[in-house]
């Protein structure tokens, strides 16, 4: 058993990353021991391949703004891994961390017995979720997948209502090689009769989407059919503006303080999926409400301005589809600047594909790097580039120090890749 947070904190993170037996069966086993602490909590449940974050925290906000006391899971961490799990955007604390580990850990040991094995680290803490939000520490949760959807660790729940934010190419090694395969991953969530939100997605996928909600008797709501914007506009200060409509509703100049295309497109989802929890709950929202939480959702390291002299840019484009939404913000909101890229990524993501799309921009001077995760592409791995004209640093830290040197007042340094990667320069900067 653990006395101190440390020694909790190592443990879980000491745990396999993935199952050695991809399934549900451990997390059914554990928390049937555990009976079945998931059945007493009040869910939304969010899937997709990029926009899940943001999604839960526009829902988080806009329920927390409604009075309502809001439980969040998500991942990855960007501060603190107590965020994973946490109450109206604040953490749990250590002691708690430390006390749900302790429960855990004694059904990991028996199960490591059984035939099933042992459970990975994100079963653990999936787990340690379920526990807390069991006892009733929150009004409503707000589940993000981790990865895919169907064979997930959170995929035990029965929701309310879920969501489908977006499908493109990403973790093909684990969730299939085209649109479709990832997108019958991803829609693993839906479950008989509960209903389905669905964000803008293509429509090979949409397809999958709609054969899975059909065969589960599930209403599903379509980005652009049953809920759209009539009209979106960048605010001269940080953020968007945009007009939502559904057929129970008509919300006009919703601002967020979010920028970029993708995070009106995240709104719209959660705004669609927070109407059809209120039909099937019985939930009454204020609308001024809902504006004042849309207004004030924030996110880290989603085009993040954390600097303004000079002007500093964090954004998590972690895989190909998150940068082609980057490369999209950026043509509509600095194509007169002069952008100092500085890139890192996670090996197992089509680095060769995201670099291309990237030396697209016309405005752009890129520097590669990498930082401190075993997982993180290497210097050596990415020395190839130097060819073409990119810059390559093995540090971030002076690639950053000599861009403030070399660039003009007005240009943007904008740092992005990984999350992992997003993390250590957002600790490192803000502190």
């Amino acid at each position: 058993m653990f006395k101190t947070y440390e020694e909790a904190l190592n443990w879980i993170h000491g745990r396999k990353i993935f199952g050695m037996k991809p399934g549900l069966k451990r997390m059914e086993w554990m928390l049937k021991k555990l009976e079945s602490p998931q059945e007493k909590i009040k869910a939304i449940h969010v899937a997709g391949t990029n926009g899940k974050g943001s999604t839960v925290t526009f829902l988080r906000s806009i329920l927390e703004a409604n009075g309502k006391i809001v439980g969040t899971f998500t991942s990855p961490y960007i501060e603190t891994f107590n965020e994973r799990i946490s109450v109206n955007g604040e953490p749990i604390s250590d002691e708690e961390i430390t006390r749900l580990a302790n429960i855990v850990y004694p059904l990991a040991l028996e199960l490591e017995e059984t035939e099933l094995d042992g459970p990975t680290e994100f079963e653990v803490i999936t787990t340690m979720m379920f526990i807390y939000f069991g006892e009733g520490h929150a009004d409503i949760v707000v589940i993000e997948v981790g990865l895919g959807g169907l064979l997930d660790s959170t995929n035990v729940i029965i929701p309310v209502v879920s969501a489908i934010t977006t499908i493109g190419l990403d973790h093909m090694q684990v969730l299939g090689e085209s649109l479709a395969e990832i997108a019958f991953q991803k829609a693993g969530i839906i479950k008989p009769f509960v209903p389905i939100v669905v964000g803008k997605v293509p429509e090979e996928a949409l397809q999958v989407i709609q054969q899975v909600a059909k065969k589960n008797n599930s209403t599903i709501k379509l980005f652009g059919e049953d809920y759209w914007s009539s009209k979106c506009q960048t605010l001269p200060t940080w953020g968007e503006q945009f007009t939502f409509e559904d057929e129970y509703i008509y919300l006009n100049q919703v601002q967020i303080k979010m920028l970029g295309q993708h995070q009106i497109e995240n709104a719209m989802v959660a705004l669609e999926t927070i109407q059809i929890y209120c039909q099937e709950t019985g939930l009454e929202l204020n609308h001024e409400a809902i504006r004042r939480g849309l207004k004030t959702a924030f996110w880290p390291g989603r085009m993040e301005k954390i600097s303004s002299s000079p002007i500093i840019i964090l954004d998590g484009a972690h895989n190909e589809p998150a940068i082609g939404r980057l490369i999209e913000t950026i043509n509509a909101d600095f194509k007169q600047q002069e952008i100092h890229l500085i890139f890192a990524v996670l090996q197992d993501k089509a680095v060769n594909k995201m670099i291309s799309l990237l030396e697209e921009l016309p405005n752009c001077h890129i520097t590669l790097t990498s930082f401190d995760n075993p997982r993180a592409a290497k210097i050596e791995e990415l020395e190839s580039y130097r060819l073409s004209g990119i810059t390559i640093k093995e540090y971030w830290q002076e690639a950053l120090a000599d861009i403030i040197q070399e660039m003009d007042e007005n240009d943007i340094i904008l740092i992005t890749g990984s999350l992992y990667f997003i993390s250590e320069v957002r600790t490192l900067l803000i502190k």
